[in-house]
Formats: structure tokens, C-alpha cells, sequence
């Protein structure tokens, strides 16, 4: 996009991640070769110094250092290899030159695959959907950027979630994946394989839970001295403990931290029986979600907005085919579950039932909200069914004591939903343990593949609209400050020149103070949706947009989480840069949908701490492969 007001348009870049450090690039470096050369400088040492520092692009500084020679002959051996034609030199500004190997010119025409072992990462340049997709399987997308390729760390709970059923066709997805045997990185996964194949939870078969240990060693090292009588009421044999009734998410969630994951072999119950077809093709990836957690009775199908996930868990529940509690964070979206379910199931719509603050209904299939469910008074919602399968959609929400009074849910098929299972108290870990393992598909391959379009972000630097605001920004402190820098007055002339730059697009603009959000709709004479917004009005303002019969809607933090808006193809935040990586996710995400064009816009308060709420808040979209682009806007003339 072209900004007529900008005079620094050349400043759009891409968010570089990782930033360089020492001044010397950062791009990968290739995996040691065995020299058995005697003294004699190759191009494997080379690379041994390359896998030791981190990079490929190294200094004679570095080669030293890492080699353990002196400076001077580590300048004159690459002057060889570079004679050679094994190195090539380029100055830079850091250093009077730095050295790489010849290989690394031809990069940007193939996919590349390096490997570090010894740092568990992976860097990939040009992967393709099938690369991708393999490493899925086995590794964390940490880093994905143009310039620098893809960063992937193998991290111990990828490999502990992988979805194969033995280490063997692990160990195969990993050799397709990097083109070669990794053997130290295997051997490390092996050990992880490992680990999570020492504990299960089985079903006895008088009906009780048993935990289960592969030898009486790992069961006295670990489980005996990490569980109490709260958890198990005694020993059956040297390998195996009876469970007390209820413990089994504490023990998983305990020996999880101790670094042993449980598998859970339990026969989970499938409540009343409620035969559901579900009336919608699933494409190839939900097919493979729901076969997963078919397999398991558990886990958290994590994708994208726009992906797809509650028709893929109506797959999974024409799968467990008993009666089905689903939770939610808003009645907004238990009306939408409602309506979905009817449209896309063959259930009846007298089977469907609400439980929140305006409807007490309890049917074979019931959609109640967190905070309903989360009351005392009305555990009867739980106890007075057997439910087959409890559905946590949003289900970073689940690590709270909603899920904590309802451990006895234990028993039955769970399954959770979100686009990102992140918790800013790094307690996303309960997610898995409490509701079960990952089951996802690598955003990026979702995009290339057409499923969902990926959406163009910018980041847009916007001047004070007076100095009194930006008077009142210098002598504040703290929090006072973030609230200023969000509330700018100079945002609203920024936002009607997007809209103006957009004016056939439907679009949402996302506010954190009810302030700001009452200035904009005023200045825009459109509604404001807030969580003062009367029940009925809301849905009616969102029934409209829907519809199409409106095409603009200022929104608060009301619409982080809850409210499905599948045709909005604009969304700019005014404010909230302060806020959680789940909401920078959910905001970004009401654009993504499988319609292509969409645009997201981020502003911010230049020279504020925004700045840096905004870079932060986006990285973790960055590192899901979405290009993030910035703009400095120069206030033009009145």
C-alpha cells in the first residue's frame, strides 16, 4: 500500500528475527564434517568451527577461537580455502572480513536443510509444504523470516506430542524431513521417545485406574517419590500403583513437570449414546486432527483462525458418538456453536442445548459458558449427565479453577480448541496435561495450501496529534504512560484515512479503553460493541455485519475471544499493544479466513513504548510465518 502522506515509505522492512549479534549475520550453518586430516585445514574444520559458533558466516576472530589456533593461522588457512574455492570473503562493517562457505551462494535457488545437533535446531531455507509439514511432526517453529530462513527447535514436548506410534517412523520423518541422519539429534530424540514411554494410565479390569511403569526402577525413582496417598491408594506390584479416583490429572500435570509425560491408555467413558452424522466433507488436515484424537480420546486441535476447528471437532464428536458438554468463553459464541451444530450435524435442534446466564437448558448436546460453569451452584451441569465428550474451545481458558473443581471430567473424551495455547504465565503446560497433547498443522502450510489467507500486517508509526498529549507522556510513569500513548487523538485522522484507503472493505477497529472507543465512534458515527453493549444489541450490530447490512464496528476487548466474524477483511487496532500474544493472535485472526486481500494495521504512538509492544506483541505471528511490515506516517498539513 501506497501512503500519499508518508516520506518514509523506504522504511517498510520485514521484522528481522533473530536480531544479529556481534555484528556478524546470523544466517545457519552447516553440520560438522568428521576430519580425520591430520593437521591439515579443510573445509571441515570450517565447518566445525561454523557448528561450534552458531553461524556459517564467520570472522578469522571466530575461527580462532573456536579452533583453538592463532589468529594469524587461521587468516592464512582461509586465504587457502578461499583460493581454493571453498570460502568465499566479503568485508563488512563489523569486521575487515568475514568468510563462508562456497555451497551457501546457491541458497536462494534451492531448499536448504542445516542441522545443529548439539543445539537441537534446525534451520531451513526455502523449505517446501512437504519439509514443513515433516518437521511439524517433531520440532517448534521458533523463527520464520526471509532473510535468515527458518529456525526450528526440537524442544523435548515436540517429541513427546509427535503422532507416531513408534520411535522407527519418527526416526524416518525426521531423515525425510533433513535429507540426511542426524545421528547426534537422534540419539537425543531417542532418549525423549524414551521418556514418554515410561508411564501410562491404564483401565483395570474391575474398573479402576492403574499407573503403569516400564520397570520398578522408574516407578521407585519417580513416580514414588513425586505422588502421596493423595494420588494412589498402594502399590500393586513393583511396577504399578492403584489410583485414587479423580488423581489422574494431578498425576499427569506431576510427572509431566518431572519431565516423564503419562500416556493415557485409560478406556474413557462415551456417556449416553447420541448418533451424529456430520453433514460437511472435512478437508485432508481435519480428517487427520480428528483420526489423532480418535486415536487418543484426547488432545487440543491448534490451528489458525479460519481453519476450521469447530467443524473439525463435530468430526470429532460424530466420532465419540456419546452425549457432548462443549464450554466457551461468551454466550455470543454458545449461540454460534448452537447454530453451527444444527447447520452442519444431523441432530435436531431440540437436542441442543444452552446454559449460561439467560438460558438454563440441558440437553444431549449442551454449550455452557466458563463462567456459569465455574459456580457451585451449578454442578449439576457436570454431575447430572454422563457426558461423553467435553469440548474447551479457547481452552487457554481451561487452566483455572473452572477445570480444577471438574477433575472428574478426567474420565471422559477431551478435546480442546485454540489458535494459540499461550498463557502469559507459562502455564500453557496445564493445557496439555489437563485437556491433552497438540494436535495441529503448521500455519504456514495452511496458507500456501489456500485454506486460509494469510493476512498482510503492518505496524504503523503515528505522531502525537498535540504536544499537551505528548507533554502529559513525558511526565507520567508507569502505567499512565502506555494509557496516553494508547488513547492518541492522532490515531483517529490515522483510522479514517485507512478506512478511506479501504472503502469497499468490511472492517473492524479494536480499542482497549472505552474512551478511545467512544471518541471513535463518534468521530466515525459508527456503533461502538463494548461489554456495556446490551446482550440483544450486540448480537443485532454483530447479526448485521454478518449480513453485510454493515460494514464498519468499533470494538473492545469483547471481541478477543468469543465472537466469530468470518467476512471481515480490514481490522485495524487502535490500541491494545499492551495486551497478551493470545490477544495479538486473536485480533490478527479475525481476518483469516479463506478469502484472500485481508489486511491487518497496527498502531501505534511513535517514539512510546509502544513501539516495542507492538514488535513484541506480533513476533509470535512472525514466528507462525506471516510477513510483518512497518510504516513511519508523517503527518501531513491540516
Amino acid at each position: 500500500m501506497t501512503d500519499e502522506r508518508s516520506s518514509t515509505s523506504s522504511d517498510e522492512r520485514r521484522i528481522d528475527i533473530p536480531e544479529p549479534t556481534d555484528g556478524e549475520p546470523t544466517v545457519s550453518g552447516a553440520e560438522a564434517d568428521e576430519n580425520d586430516a591430520g593437521n591439515e585445514f579443510t573445509i571441515a574444520d570450517f565447518h566445525d568451527a561454523s557448528q561450534r559458533e552458531g553461524r556459517p558466516v564467520l570472522t578469522a576472530a571466530a575461527v580462532a577461537r573456536s579452533l583453538e589456533i592463532p589468529h594469524e593461522q587461521a587468516s592464512a588457512q582461509l586465504e587457502t580455502l578461499a583460493d581454493a574455492g571453498d570460502l568465499e570473503r566479503l568485508s563488512v562493517s563489523a569486521d575487515p572480513v568475514v568468510w563462508y562457505p562456497s555451497e551457501l551462494e546457491d541458497l536462494t535457488d534451492r531448499e536448504r536443510v542445516i542441522v545443529f545437533p548439539k543445539r537441537r535446531e534446525i534451520v531451513v531455507d526455502r523449505p517446501d509444504q512437504f519439509t514443513r509439514a515433516q518437521l511439524s511432526q517433531f520440532a517448534h517453529l521458533a523463527d520464520a523470516n526471509g532473510e535468515y530462513g527458518y529456525r526450528y527447535v526440537v524442544r523435548p514436548a515436540d517429541v513427546w506430542g509427535t503422532p507416531h506410534d513408534s520411535f522407527d517412523q519418527l526416526a524416518r520423518t525426521m531423515r525425510q524431513a533433513l535429507g540426511q541422519r542426524s545421528e547426534g539429534l537422534e540419539d537425543w530424540v531417542e532418549s525423549q521417545w524414551d521418556r514418554a514411554h515410561q508411564f501410562r494410565l491404564v483401565t483395570h479390569e474391575e474398573g479402576y485406574t492403574v499407573l503403569e511403569a516400564q520397570s520398578p526402577e522408574i516407578m521407585g525413582n519417580v513416580a514414588r517419590q513425586k505422588l502421596d496417598e493423595e494420588h494412589v491408594h498402594a502399590p500393586i506390584s513393583d511396577t504399578e500403583d492403584w489410583v485414587r479416583e479423580g488423581a489422574e490429572a494431578a498425576i499427569k500435570r506431576i510427572l509431566y513437570e518431572a519431565g516423564y509425560p503419562v500416556q493415557d491408555h485409560r478406556e474413557l467413558e462415551s456417556g449416553e449414546e447420541l448418533p451424529i452424522d456430520l453433514q460437511v466433507r472435512l478437508r485432508d488436515y481435519q480428517r487427520t486432527w480428528v483420526d489423532r484424537f480418535d486415536e487418543a480420546g484426547e488432545g487440543v486441535f491448534v490451528g489458525p483462525p479460519g481453519s476450521g476447528k469447530t467443524i473439525a471437532a463435530m468430526g470429532a464428536m460424530a466420532r465419540v458418538e456419546g452425549e457432548t458438554l462443549v464450554l466457551v468463553p461468551s454466550r455470543d459464541l454458545a449461540q454460534q456453536w448452537a447454530d453451527a451444530i444444527g447447520d452442519y450435524t444431523s441432530l435436531e435442534r431440540d437436542q441442543i442445548g444452552q446454559y449460561h446466564g439467560g438460558r438454563k437448558e440441558i440437553r444431549p448436546v449442551t454449550i455452557a459458558t466458563y463462567q456459569i460453569a465455574g459456580m457451585d451452584r451449578h454442578r449439576s451441569l457436570f454431575d447430572d449427565r454422563e457426558w461423553g465428550l467435553v469440548v474447551f474451545d479457547e481452552c487457554q481458558h481451561v487452566p483455572s479453577d473452572v477445570y480444577r473443581r471438574s477433575t472428574h471430567l478426567q474420565s471422559t473424551h477431551r478435546l480442546g480448541l485454540s489458535a494459540s495455547p499461550i498463557r502469559e504465565d507459562d502455564r500453557q503446560t496445564e493445557i496439555f496435561t489437563l485437556v491433552g497433547p497438540p494436535i495441529g498443522t503448521d500455519w504456514e502450510a495452511l496458507f500456501d495450501a489456500g485454506f486460509v489467507a494469510e493476512p498482510e500486517l503492518e505496524i504503523r508509526y503515528v505522531p502525537w496529534d498535540d504536544d499537551e498529549q505528548a507533554n502529559a507522556y513525558g511526565s507520567a510513569d508507569g502505567r499512565e504512560k502506555y494509557r496516553i500513548a494508547a488513547k492518541n487523538r492522532g490515531k483517529i485522522d490515522e483510522v479514517r484515512y485507512l478506512l478511506s484507503a479501504h472503502p469497499d472493505s468490511k472492517a473492524l477497529v479494536f480499542v482497549d479503553y472505552l474512551e478511545q472507543g467512544r471518541d471513535l465512534s463518534e468521530a466515525l458515527e459508527v456503533p461502538f460493541l463494548s461489554g456495556e453493549t446490551p446482550h440483544h444489541e450486540r448480537r443485532r450490530l454483530l447479526e448485521e455485519f454478518r449480513r453485510s447490512e454493515r460494514d464498519l464496528l468499533i470494538i473492545s476487548r469483547v471481541g478477543d475471544e468469543g465472537i466469530d466474524l468470518p467476512t471481515a477483511d480490514l481490522a485495524i487496532v487502535a490500541s491494545g499493544l499492551g495486551g497478551s500474544r493470545r490477544q495479538g493472535t486473536q485480533r490478527a485472526g479475525r481476518t483469516m479466513r479463506p478469502a484472500g486481500g485481508a489486511l491487518v494495521y497496527v498502531l501505534a504512538t511513535r517514539g512510546t513504548r509502544e513501539e516495542d509492544f507492538a514488535r513484541k506483541q506480533l513476533q509470535h505471528l512472525g514466528r507462525k510465518g506471516m510477513t510483518i511490515r512497518e510504516q513511519a506516517v508523517e503527518r501531513g498539513p491540516n
